[in-house]
């Protein structure tokens, strides 16, 4: 099947090209045409493979998810603990290295910003940051419960801890100079330590440094 490969090459040529062009003009300005030209191939070429530009920017953010999975997915592999696995996630999306992506990173924050005012852009956008949510849920649960913390303000936790991602991407594509290099990773990992450390142990427990012991509660009660 001749026909595959040379498919293939044009549909990620053009989801390319709109990842250049959101990022250079956002998507309002992302039409068919200028992703056209940013992706080097005919306006008919573009309509070709693609129903119209909704249908390309369910698959960037699709794609810009699995690159983003796969960032974690490649630090998380070498994780011994939840405690590691945490922090992976959080290098995975804040610290630099071979796979950072900053067209990524531009493209996703201005995908944000149209989904202020663009109900079909709205709706791709909250089910990838459902999406995050969620694996940001299952680690700090597993790292609360590995030191013994309760868990009662989970949903909170992660929803500041996207927050603090979200506003480093807007930071690095629009004030990259004046915010310390590097800051972000370290930064939120400190935050995150901070909070576990404060949070109430579950009942029963005791923590001292990162070791779980149990007690021995007295007549049954909390």
């Amino acid at each position: 099947m001749p026909r595959k490969p040379n498919t293939e090459l044009r549909r990620q040529q053009i989801v390319d090209g709109l990842l250049r062009t959101i990022a250079a003009q956002g998507y309002t300005g992302a039409t068919i045409q200028a992703i056209a030209s940013a992706s080097g191939l005919a306006p008919g070429l573009v309509h070709y493979h693609f129903r119209d530009k909704r249908e390309i920017l369910v698959t960037l953010v699709e794609q810009l998810g699995a690159y983003a999975a796969s960032r974690f997915q490649a630090r998380a592999a070498v994780a011994a603990n939840a405690r590691e696995r945490l922090r992976a996630y959080i290098d995975a999306r804040l610290a630099y290295g071979s796979d950072a992506n900053p067209d990524a990173v531009a493209a996703w924050v201005m995908i944000g910003a149209e989904a202020v005012r663009e109900p079909d852009v709205r709706e791709i956008y909250q089910r990838a940051v459902r999406q995050e949510i969620a694996l940001i849920r299952r680690l700090l649960r597993a790292y609360l419960l590995e030191c013994g913390k309760r868990v009662h303000k989970l949903d909170a936790f992660a929803a500041g801890l996207l927050a603090f991602v979200e506003g480093v991407f807007v930071l690095a594509s629009n004030a990259r100079t004046l915010v310390p290099t590097g800051f972000a990773a370290d930064m939120a990992a400190a935050w995150v330590e901070r909070y576990v450390a404060a949070e109430l142990p579950v009942a029963g427990h005791a923590v001292a440094g990162k070791k779980t012991v149990r007690q021995k509660s007295k007549g049954g009660q909390r």
